[in-house]
């Protein structure tokens, strides 16, 4: 073929060179999985020459031609081209790619230059067939975004390890977005990894990791031993944090939420969130706020503050956090979804969550996984978050890789979300300052998860009491000479003349003058505003407290018959339409109402009165046992209605969503959504009780000690379906013993509602009354539809919560000889089997609040059995779990004296039920018999 024809047929191809973007990044997918492309293309590309092939076959050569003319920014080439060169020309691609896909190994990360990696052949020159004569040599660089469309080798050599392998270890290949690792490439290789920052900027930096070691020094002297977890060795965090705020003020961000776990918690406490130091000194010596309760140790507390930036006051909040170290970071999303609902902010640009994460913790905890799988859902979003690791390459006592994750990097669970993932040298501060900001920005771009891994050190032990050096010899001999972070970057700047060394000295002598005057040290600290929820209506309520509960019927079937208007077309699934058309009966008073109607109704007048609503849980669109059908799907379409959305035009916010499957992460996103927004009724509903398990954390760190330890209140329900219907170990009790086990000092309250009108007005109440604390319920199964167990419109629309319900079936007081309590399912069975009996001397009374427990209302039923000298306990759980052991005292403070108490249910038992139906159904008999003195 002729040069003009071969150019002519070029022109016209997908191979002219106005294709050339399009054609290197089908190339890269071609690179990474040749699976990935389509078939006529991974022909094309298999026949050019492979990496490090030393020679090249002929008829491979006008391949390579054509791919040199794809890089041409004109298609008008006129003279012939060397084919030794275009070969040439496709490994320097491969050398490009090479450095984005792996320059990270070999980039300089570790401060103390311990870490023994393995070369990366790859990033050489002569793996790709490169020699010393091609150095000179001028080639197409391709999408490498420098400035210059070609370079010699040898500069793009040295500007590819600049970029890829200086103190910045840039992963973001692993995304298959091509915007987005564009985006990146036009961040790091424009300046070749490094920022420039004018002086003013880098004394701020200085600042900042003069703060970071002055706190920790001025501790260390103050309180010699103490407890701390230093920062010291991961000091460029608190540079890192002043520029992450900054970065999000210039974004508009009106609010940011850290978690964070106790390494470095007190010195971002004093030199971020402007804590006084008086205040934390006053804690060390062992001062602390007698409101608090039992309180906490203080490097879990939290605070909140503004901070000042260029562009406006950002409001910031550190969640307290146990030390359970990663727990914290779902607790943090919950926060700033709530926070995005108050500003109505849908894409995150107005809250930014950070957490700062330890290196083991981050890979060894799978709550990260969990939070990490949240964050693009729909329920769970929040518009990206900057998440750090504070890695001082030791997991408490082990520094071996191999004991503490599988992986070459901690931060490699997050390429499951494709986040992408910038490795720092913790000891060059402006290269941390440089990827905080590219962090930033590109969590705001594309509102996604980043990591940033900052590569540090621990100076001292786990805690300050600890000797490192038993574990960590080699490392700690290093440590002991390294100077620190503050020494290094204030030489660097007096060599640069940017300072000195008197400019350095003072503001170190400033700093400590400051601790010692006690006050705060943040220049950017602010008087805070308003930009929280206001709390001060919700304190001092006691769990008793009154609350209007009557809500007129014609409202209530007003509200009904709208609940049941579809949209035309909306066709419902069969068994979904025949619960709708009951629903209409109920509205109108021709049915007594079940309780999926029952909750139903509860919500619709909550969000007519103005209170938003937010339900998740793994089926709580439509409730695990088919009872609630909130969200309605189209039969045809599968398009989603939810009437609780159409109610009037004024009415507040409903949400209702289908969970991820996780227990731990999203409970503690719904306890930190509760916390930030007590305005809304928040609710989590389990699939089954039992799964409360998965996120005993949550319910033991947060639900149950939160007010104690932190002073935080919070107006959480959650709803675990319970009963024993003979489902066997796992789908039969969801606990309750052990909520009760923690019940102390009115925590939360624990409920066992066993009708429609106790459900509607337990949720009204919940919401209407101003005291926040968690509210536990053993929530229903086969209960759900129990002929039984049914209500009137006028018990709702009249009615209240029934802390206690009295003897429901007219028996003459004084011939009872016998007072059977209960809660829950269990009543249905004793009642019916009462009936058949036709027993007239036994009573049964339901508790439906087991904490606090009601002693007045307990007391007033009681006041006609004051004769009686029988009491018994009748329970479906086995005798170790339950409600006995952990309720019986006040069983006992309530009946008369001389009265005996004793126990109906079944014995105690190492797992919560057998998992044969025909056992189950003896057992039950026998505790009912047993309740109600029958002998069958």
């Amino acid at each position: 073929m002729q040069q003009g024809s071969l150019q002519e047929w070029l022109d016209s191809s997908h191979l002219a060179g106005a294709n050339a973007s399009y054609i290197e990044e089908l190339y890269e997918s071609y690179l990474e999985n040749p699976d990935a492309i389509s078939l006529q293309w991974r022909d094309i590309f298999d026949t050019l020459p492979a990496n490090g092939q030393a020679e090249e076959a002929n008829h491979r050569r006008i391949q390579d031609y054509f791919r040199q003319v794809a890089m041409e920014q004109t298609s008008s080439v006129k003279t012939a081209v060397d084919p030794d060169l275009t070969a040439k020309q496709v490994k320097v691609l491969q050398l490009i790619n090479a450095y984005r896909f792996r320059g990270h190994q070999a980039a300089n990360l570790d401060p103390l230059g311990l870490w023994k990696r393995l070369p990366v052949v790859e990033l050489t020159p002569e793996f790709h067939g490169l020699t010393e004569g091609d150095m000179e040599r001028e080639f197409n660089t391709g999408s490498f975004a420098y400035g210059s469309d070609t370079m010699k080798l040898s500069s793009l050599l040295k500007t590819l390890q600049s970029t890829y392998c200086g103190s910045i270890g840039a992963e973001y290949m692993h995304i298959t977005d091509t915007e987005e690792k564009r985006w990146i490439q036009q961040r790091l290789e424009p300046v070749a990894g490094k920022a420039s920052f004018d002086d003013e900027h880098k004394k701020r930096i200085l600042s900042g990791l003069n703060a970071a070691e002055g706190m920790e020094k001025y501790l260390g002297a103050k309180f010699p031993g103490a407890k701390r977890f230093s920062l010291e060795g991961g000091d460029a965090l608190i540079p890192m944090m002043r520029e992450l705020i900054y970065r999000a003020g210039d974004h508009g961000t009106k609010e940011v939420v850290v978690g964070m776990a106790h390494r470095g918690r007190l010195n971002v406490l004093v030199n971020i969130l402007g804590k006084k130091p008086a205040d934390l000194f006053d804690e060390f010596a062992g001062k602390h706020d007698e409101g608090l309760g039992s309180g906490d140790v203080k490097y879990h507390q939290g605070f909140s503050s503004d901070f000042a930036t260029p562009s406006g006051n950002v409001h910031l909040a550190l969640a307290f956090n146990p030390s359970h170290l990663e727990i914290v970071n779902p607790v943090v999303m919950g926060s700033v979804r709530a926070r995005m609902d108050r500003l109505g902010c849908e894409n995150g640009q107005k809250v930014m969550p950070i957490t700062i994460h330890g290196d083991s913790a981050i890979a060894g905890q799978g709550v990260v996984q969990e939070t990490f799988n949240m964050s693009k859902t729909r329920g769970f979003s929040v518009g990206g978050s900057v998440r750090i690791v504070v890695n001082n390459q030791v997991g408490f006592t082990t520094s071996n890789q191999e004991d503490t994750r599988s992986t070459e990097y901690c931060t490699d669970i997050a390429k499951m979300v494709q986040a992408p993932i910038f490795h720092v040298n913790a000891d060059d501060p402006e290269a941390v300052a440089f990827v905080s900001q590219l962090a930033v920005d590109y969590r705001y771009e594309f509102g996604r998860d980043v990591v940033i891994d900052l590569i540090c050190y621990r100076r001292h032990g786990h805690n300050e009491a600890d000797e490192p050096n038993a574990t960590q010899p080699l490392m700690y001999q290093k440590i002991k000479k390294h100077p620190t972070p503050r020494k290094i970057y204030a030489d660097r700047l007096v060599d640069a003349k940017v300072m000195a060394d008197s400019d350095v000295t003072e503001m170190v002598n400033g700093y400590r003058d400051q601790l010692d005057h006690g006050e705060c040290v943040v220049p950017e600290w602010r008087v805070m505003e308003q930009h929280s929820v206001d709390w001060r209506p919700f304190l001092g309520h006691n769990w008793d407290c009154d609350y209007e509960s009557t809500i007129p019927m014609a409202k209530l079937t007003e509200l009904g018959n709208t609940l049941c208007d579809l949209p035309e077309g909306h066709k419902l699934q069969s068994r979904v339409n025949k619960i709708y058309t009951d629903r209409k009966a109920m509205a109108n008073g021709e049915k007594l109402l079940d309780w999926g109607m029952a909750e139903t109704l509860a919500y619709a007048t909550l969000l007519e009165s103005g209170t938003r609503i937010r339900l998740t849980g793994q089926d709580s669109g439509r409730g695990t046992f088919f009872h609630r059908h909130a969200v309605l799907h189209n039969q045809n379409d599968a398009s989603a209605y939810m009437p609780l959305r159409h109610l009037s035009d004024d009415q507040a916010p409903i949400e209702i969503y289908d969970s991820v499957l996780s227990e731990e992460a999203v409970l503690a996103f719904e306890y930190g959504y509760a916390t930030a927004e007590p305005a809304t009724l928040t609710m989590w509903e389990a699939q089954f009780g039992d799964f409360a398990n998965g996120a005993q954390v949550v319910i033991d760190q947060f639900l149950s000690s939160g007010e104690q330890k932190w002073g935080r209140l919070c107006g959480l329900t959650m709803l675990l379906p319970h009963g024993y219907e003979g489902q066997g170990p796992e789908h039969s009790s969801a606990r309750l013993e052990r909520f009760l086990q923690m019940c102390a000092d009115h925590n939360m309250q624990v409920c066992v509602p066993s009708t429609p009108a106790q459900v509607y007005h337990m949720i009204r109440r919940q919401s209407i009354r101003p005291m926040r604390r968690p509210l536990v319920v053993m929530s229903p199964k086969s209960l759900l539809r129990h002929p039984l167990a049914v209500s009137s419109l006028e018990e709702l629309a009249e009615g209240t919560f029934q802390n206690v319900i009295a003897e429901i079936d007219e028996l003459d007081p004084t011939k009872v000889d016998r007072v059977v309590f209960c809660s829950g399912k269990v009543y249905f069975d004793l009642l019916e089997k009462r009936r058949r009996e036709e027993l007239t001397n036994v009573a049964i009374i339901r508790v439906e609040q087991l904490y606090p427990f009601p002693h007045p209302e307990m007391e007033a039923i009681l006041e006609q059995y004051q004769h009686v000298t029988d009491f018994v306990w009748c329970q479906e759980e086995p005798q170790n779990q339950g409600a006995w052991y952990s309720s019986q005292h006040h069983f006992w403070q309530a009946i008369p004296k001389r009265a005996t108490l004793t126990y109906a249910g079944r014995q105690a038992s190492a797992a919560p039920a057998v998992g044969y139906p025909s056992l189950h159904n003896k057992q039950q008999q026998a505790l009912v018999n047993a309740a109600l003195n029958i002998e069958e």
